[in-house]
């Protein structure tokens, strides 16, 4: 395994679909900020301190192996070119704050990119499971377990009083964040979204767009995320999230089904103009894309369109991404229209080999 394996590969375990209502819930998300003790946060620390930080990190990756039978890397960031680290975000492994071009960013990824470390991000470590569908305890499982095996070597910043000490105020305490994205077409099309985010919000919770903060939501898709870390307990963050997350879910399927019975017609004909275009379309921009394939989506959730693995919705989330397709093209740049035949051309081909029953 190379780290030129993973960013070629489209999919990653999240994307392939499955797991708890994984039709509305594309993947749920835990992620620890944890600092080294005696250490300035990387804000405030020299070189020196930075690097001995990685230097110590990297002495680890033996034990994750070891422990869970998986392949892990140690990528220096900062011999990754600037497009890899791009499509390391887009493939949600990295924040794109770690993306930037500093010293003594490191990254720590298992082979299937269900685990990442970020080192020297915002705090030392930030430590994120990804796994698919609503299976938020799954992910915390995973990440308690990284968690414990480098604090076994390591002794991280805490008190007793404000529990893990985090570079922002904001993610002091547990120092978690829980995430979950969900796919919710029907409640933007009934023009329910925004009580659903306002609601949200209200109950302590943070709704962002796809790739978290300052992102917009593209492709009605959303982040879900708790926003208070301190004076509650993971499980207290984790069930109040899961429990909200699954109103969300009731609320979407219920859209759908209205919108279904409201006028069936309208909706099949939607649905199948969204894939005829993506299915013919010669040039394509980025918000298109993912608007219509939001659309084909819903259509295959819903068994309007058969025939098509809703995986492939999954997979053209990070394949028709700007970076990705540069990549593809194997050039830092390409122009706007040159990405745009070419985003067209890889979703033709990508719904050619799915044969949809009409």
């Amino acid at each position: 395994m190379s780290i030129e394996n993973l960013l070629d590969k489209p999919l990653t375990p999240w994307m392939k679909g499955g797991g708890p209502d994984g039709d509305i819930v594309l993947s749920s998300r835990i992620r620890l900020a944890r600092n080294l003790e005696g250490v300035p946060f990387p804000g405030r620390a020299d070189g020196k301190a930075l690097a001995a930080v990685a230097d110590e990190i990297r002495k680890s990756v033996g034990d994750l192996g070891a422990a869970d039978k998986h392949v892990y890397m140690y990528v220096e960031m900062d011999k990754l070119p600037q497009l890899e680290r791009n499509v390391l975000v887009e493939k949600h492994i990295i924040s794109p704050h770690h993306a930037d071009d500093r010293g003594h960013r490191a990254l720590v990824v298992r082979d299937d990119a269900a685990v990442s470390i970020m080192v020297n991000e915002e705090d030392h470590l930030r430590i994120q499971c990804l796994v698919p569908g609503l299976s938020l305890q799954e992910a915390f499982a995973l990440a308690n377990r990284v968690d414990d095996l480098l604090e076994a070597k390591h002794t991280f910043a805490f008190s007793e009083r404000a529990g893990y000490l985090t570079a922002c105020p904001t993610n002091a305490g547990t120092g978690m964040r829980a995430s979950v994205m969900v796919h919710l077409p029907a409640l933007v099309l009934t023009g329910q979204i925004n009580r659903i985010v306002a609601a949200a919000t209200q109950l302590g919770l943070a709704v962002r767009g796809l790739y978290g903060e300052g992102t917009e939501a593209i492709g009605n898709i959303f982040q879900i995320s708790n926003q208070i870390t301190l004076g509650h307990s993971e499980q207290e963050i984790i069930d109040n999230l899961q429990g909200i997350a699954r109103q969300v879910v009731e609320q979407e399927r219920a859209a759908r089904q209205a919108l279904a019975g409201k006028s069936p017609d309208a909706l099949d004909d939607r649905v199948w103009r969204a894939y005829g275009v993506l299915s013919y379309a010669r040039s394509i921009s980025g918000q298109e894309a993912m608007s219509l394939l939001s659309e084909v989506r819903l259509g295959i959730d819903l068994k309007l369109i058969t025939g098509v693995d809703a995986a492939v919705f999954n997979e053209l989330l990070v394949t028709t991404r700007p970076n990705f397709l540069q990549k593809i093209a194997g050039r830092e740049e390409i122009d706007p229209g040159e990405r745009d035949r070419l985003r067209a051309q890889l979703i033709r081909e990508k719904l050619k080999e799915g044969k949809p029953n009409a």
